[in-house]
């Protein structure tokens, strides 16, 4: 797989990928009627190419014929808005490689933190990654009752220049 920016190209797999996910990734963790809360039907093309052009980042990882099988998408002060798998290569060491890009150019933008809120597979990738849980959020979405988890990481300072050596 290769971590690459996101093309227009890409925007019918991010939206077959984020409803597949919900369904499938995330019915381990929610019930049917959670998940046709979260996504009732394939987002619109339109729609996610708005997304897109919005300012975030979105990185994909593409396959051998450069079809996006995931997606992680960086917001400029830091959240981590959409993050998803294909099912078939979910738990396959290809979302480690994408926030390991997502979290390299928040550290080369300066960002000091990060955060997300996380279902509960993505809780528990998370908290690998070394983010910490803040609190459970729970909220209502197209009138049946969800939750995911409030989660942040601090980013350490990236120091730049020359290093002082200490003379004597």
């Amino acid at each position: 797989m290769q971590i690459r920016p996101f093309e227009p190209r890409d925007a019918a797999d991010w939206a077959r990928i984020f409803h597949t996910a919900v369904h499938q990734v995330g019915a381990r963790d929610y019930s049917a009627e959670q998940c046709a809360a979260w996504s009732p039907e394939l987002a619109p093309v339109d729609r996610v190419l708005e997304r897109a052009r919005d300012g975030r980042r979105i990185w994909v990882a593409a396959d051998a014929n450069n079809v996006a099988q995931g997606f992680i998408e960086l917001e400029a002060d830091g959240h981590i808005d959409c993050f998803y798998l294909a099912p078939e290569v979910a738990g396959t060491g290809i979302g480690a490689d994408l926030y390991a890009r997502l979290e390299g150019e928040a550290r080369n933008l300066g960002l000091s933190a990060l955060y997300v809120e996380a279902s509960e597979a993505a809780r528990r990738f998370f908290l690998r990654q070394g983010f910490t849980e803040e609190h459970r959020r729970d909220f209502e979405r197209r009138g049946v009752m969800m939750h995911n988890y409030a989660m942040t990481k601090t980013l350490p300072e990236v120091h730049t220049g020359a290093i002082n050596a200490r003379s004597g």
